[in-house]
């Protein structure tokens, strides 16, 4: 069996060889064999060097610093594995040992170990029972990932990292073996959860889907006291984003997915990168759409034109890829005719009447005198009869009269005159 020499053992030898050298030194004066004057020997020049005393010359056959201090990171190479204990040679230091809690918590970096590796050890007590260095693999690998972590988070370095939960608050990644934290906030563009009112139980629910995946990512702060590790997606794409954006133009056909659906529109992922627009409300179908929700959901795949595109900001069209109706509701409509219409919509301007499927017209508020009156004479989803006050075709527009409202013999007296009643939506 090898037996290693522990620290106080040094002293042993270094006392053994001061005696020896003693012995020598006296032997020498009394022989003279060589022209000896008190430990000085006559060199090639004739000059008188100092002869190498034995400590110094043991001491000189160890380099570095011997003056360990608890967690100290040290290096060493490793000697032997046996019986549960790792044997690390740490040259000036003298021999250090990892065993008992320290060989378990380490055992999945002991077992890839081979004799003579070189590696990183953490110093627990620089001289135990046995006259050992005690030493933790586990502690010393965590003080290098810190170390290494920091630099990453200076030099900027993106890094690949899986995603191995989520909360409501954003992402759980693990890197290195450290558990670290990518906030929502500090999302991309793309990732980044479209949840209307910022409902935390649905913000969870989408970033639960990307458990299991990894994000590139870079490191925004770090606290190893803390043990606080803290992500950033952000700005990571915005120079490629940039590049891409600038070979899109006005009038180009996309294809793509919606990612989400909002009152006031729907968003809409497109390329490799995943550029998004926005088709807003008023882009979703040539006729009136309340709640796009009722024409849009998540995954959808659609095709639409760009119709805006001011910075990074994307505006997206559906109904432009559509036959736009109006372009001939001159010949099915014209004003003084008697139509019927289902009513499908109130709001406080008046009633929205659909007079065909891509076709509708408003009836205004002062039609009916008050908004409740209106409420009270028409109901939604009903068939009426309407005159028609005015078609406009460029503006998509079609005044409306309900026959027998007490209000519209004096609207066609306006219309007549040249008056114009203003149709808001």
């Amino acid at each position: 069996m090898t037996a290693y020499l522990p620290k106080n053992a040094i002293s042993s030898i270094v006392c053994s060889i001061m005696i020896t050298t003693n012995n020598n030194e006296e032997h020498t004066q009394e022989t003279g064999g060589e022209q000896a004057v008190h430990g000085r020997v006559a060199s090639s020049s004739g000059i008188l060097s100092k002869k190498p005393h034995a400590m110094e010359l043991l001491l000189k056959s160890f380099s570095g610093n011997v003056f360990l201090k608890p967690n100290d990171i040290v290096e060493g190479n490793v000697l032997e594995k046996r019986g549960g204990r790792l044997f690390i040679d740490l040259g000036p230091g003298g021999a250090g040992i990892v065993y008992g809690k320290e060989y378990m918590a380490a055992q999945d970096i002991i077992k890839n170990l081979n004799i003579g590796d070189r590696i990183n050890a953490k110093v627990v007590e620089i001289d135990n029972d046995e006259g050992y260095v005690e030493l933790s693999l586990q502690e010393a690998g965590k003080e290098k990932r810190w170390v290494d972590l920091k630099k990453m988070m200076q030099e900027n370095t993106l890094i690949d990292v899986p995603i191995k939960k989520a909360n409501t608050g954003g992402l759980i990644l693990e890197f290195l073996g450290i558990e670290g934290f990518l906030p929502a906030s500090q999302l991309s563009f793309k990732h980044y959860p479209r949840v209307e009112g910022g409902d935390k139980e649905r913000i969870f629910q989408e970033l639960q889907k990307m458990v299991g995946t990894s994000l590139k990512v870079k490191i925004l702060d770090l606290n190893p006291e803390e043990n606080k590790l803290i992500f950033t997606e952000k700005g990571l794409d915005v120079e490629e984003m940039r590049k891409t954006l600038a070979s899109y133009h006005i009038g180009d056909i996309v294809e793509g997915e919606i990612t989400g659906v909002v009152d006031f529109g729907a968003f809409m992922k497109f390329n490799a990168i995943g550029l998004e627009g926005l088709i807003h409300l008023s882009e979703i179908d040539w006729t009136l759409v309340g709640n796009p929700r009722e024409i849009l959901k998540a995954g959808d795949k659609v095709t639409a034109k760009i119709i805006d595109i001011q910075g990074d900001k994307i505006s997206l069209s559906l109904k432009q890829l559509k036959i736009d109706p109006w372009l001939h509701v001159s010949d099915a409509y014209h004003k003084d005719q008697v139509v019927k219409g289902k009513v499908t919509k109130f709001n406080p301007f008046g009633a929205f009447v659909e007079l065909s499927p891509d076709i509708q017209g408003l009836a205004h508020i002062s039609e009916f005198g008050t908004e409740q009156k209106m409420r009270d004479i028409l109901i939604l989803g009903n068939i009426y009869e309407f005159t028609i006050l005015l078609v406009d075709p460029k503006d998509h527009r079609i005044s409306l009269a309900l026959i027998g409202s007490a209000g519209s013999e004096k609207t066609k007296k306006d219309h007549g005159k040249g008056g114009r009643m203003e149709e808001l939506s």
